[in-house]
């Protein structure tokens, strides 16, 4: 069980868990709310999801390209 569950984090890009490392909070409770809002306000926090999901990729391909602009400014 603990493998599917990791495997459905790494695939669904781990926007909760990383919310949660920063703020201290369990990823279970980030994702509840998630869901709760996501049910009372028709969808709206998908949208900071894929937004916050987008914004770590770019980060991550960013940091770890071999021709970083950072590192070379």
């Amino acid at each position: 069980m603990n493998t599917l569950k990791r495997f459905v984090e790494w695939q669904f890009f781990g926007v909760c868990s990383a919310i949660g490392e920063k703020m201290g909070v369990a990823t279970e409770t980030i994702r509840k709310y998630f869901i709760y809002t996501s049910f009372i306000t028709v969808g709206s926090p998908v949208i900071f999801y894929l937004i916050a999901a987008f914004w770590m990729n770019i980060k991550r391909y960013i940091f770890n390209a071999k021709r970083n602009p950072v590192r070379y400014t």
